[in-house]
């Protein structure tokens, strides 16, 4: 428990590893020199960039170094990722992309169909969050040029079947995109034999700073940068190397391969105790997603009958911090487009919040957070018209839309 108390949001950010910071240091100081110029200072940059870039390439289990583009995070990747395989192959109109995806992807997708004129097939989920492949298959075609489908939703954690989509994506002559800023660092990957051909991942998702992110594109693929200008990243995004950045993101990408196993042991048993004890303790809540297929880290508890941000507010009195929906939609009043999409009712919907863990998460901390959570839900309750003092709902015919 930290001094600001118990962060309970990592996939909204983490904090930066001291190591990663320690290893970062140096490339703001005595490590300046610009990794395009000829000379000492130079060099010794551009050699930290190229370590960096192996570590990124064993996290992903990628066959070559070369295929590891950094850019500015995740967004950058999706976007230069979609707007790339456009580009290459102009004859395609149509993307194949899901309901539940990041802004990140539906904004840019909504941008191509509106302005464009691209068909954009947007593939929905069940009551799990589990993707229709009845609905995705059908959706192939020789007109698709890009499938872009996330590794793990943000919210609830649910993982997609990755390589069962891209070899598919692969049969139909469609090139296959993920984002996996979730998903990188928490689960195992070997992109060297996966039919993935882009990968999107995000610096301060895994305890990397904020700023920088990766683009994996496997060899051959054609390729159109987004940014023109330079001939850095082979070409492939121009501008001058965010170096400390990258050397950061190197570093984390080291330090989550070397915690892998506590991600899917420790913290996964610890994001278990926390959920099974809520849901023993609180009436009316259940867990959003597939609780047999997600993240470790991800715990997503849908309370009904009362507001998420009064949650959040309370527990925040309480010194912890955890989420409703995806930080990038946070504001909204409207529940987040992932939970409808799963057919949650409203009055759940709203009430939905997300507890994400990280490898910094104690034992300590999950039992403050199950001591806290069932008095705050039951004082909100208290308060709701439509939960009578006895614990149960009083009669509510809520209008589900």
């Amino acid at each position: 428990m930290t001094a600001q108390g118990i962060y309970l949001d990592n996939n909204a950010t983490t904090r930066v590893d001291p190591e990663v910071l320690a290893e970062m240091l140096p490339l703001f100081t005595e490590q300046f020199g610009n990794p395009s110029s000829m000379h000492g200072f130079g060099a010794a940059v551009g050699g930290k960039i190229e370590w960096a870039r192996k570590q990124v390439q064993a996290l992903l289990g990628a066959a070559h170094d070369s295929e590891i583009v950094f850019t500015s995070g995740g967004t950058e990747s999706d976007n230069t990722a979609i707007l790339s395989v456009l580009e290459a192959y102009p004859k395609k109109k149509s993307i194949v992309t899901s309901v539940v995806e990041h802004p990140a992807v539906l904004a840019l997708c909504d941008y191509l169909e509106k302005k464009r004129g691209y068909t954009v097939h947007r593939i929905g989920v069940d009551k799990r969050g589990n993707l229709d492949l009845d609905a995705y298959k059908a959706a192939l075609g020789p007109d698709v040029a890009i499938v872009s489908i996330m590794w793990a939703n943000n919210e609830t954690g649910t993982i997609f079947p990755i390589e069962e989509l891209a070899q598919l994506a692969k049969a139909a002559g469609a090139v296959f995109h993920t984002d996996a800023v979730q998903a990188v660092g928490k689960i195992p990957m070997t992109l060297a034999t996966s039919a993935v051909d882009m990968l999107s991942l995000s610096g301060h998702k895994l305890h990397a700073p904020k700023g920088i992110g990766a683009l994996y594109v496997k060899r051959g693929l054609r390729f159109r940068p987004m940014l023109r200008g330079g001939h850095q990243e082979r070409s492939r995004r121009a501008g001058t190397e965010n170096a400390p950045g990258i050397v950061g993101l190197g570093a984390a990408a080291q330090l989550a391969l070397m915690h892998m196993t506590d991600e899917n042991t420790r913290v996964k048993a610890l994001r278990d105790k926390l959920e099974q004890a809520i849901l023993a303790a609180v009436p009316n809540c259940f867990v959003t997603g597939n609780p047999d297929n997600r993240l470790p880290n991800t715990c997503n508890v849908a309370f009904e009958y009362i507001e998420g941000e009064a949650i959040l507010l309370l527990l925040n009195e309480a010194g912890i911090a955890a989420s409703s929906g995806s930080a990038c939609t946070s504001g909204s009043l409207e529940p987040s487009h992932v939970m409808r999409a799963m057919g949650v009712p409203y009055t759940a919907a709203h009430g939905a919040t997300r507890f994400s863990l990280s490898r910094e998460t104690t034992e300590e901390e999950i039992d403050r957070v199950i001591a806290v959570v069932p008095d705050i839900i039951a004082k909100l309750r208290s308060l709701s018209p439509y939960w009578s003092q006895a614990g149960a709902p009083k009669e509510f015919a809520p209008v589900y839309s």
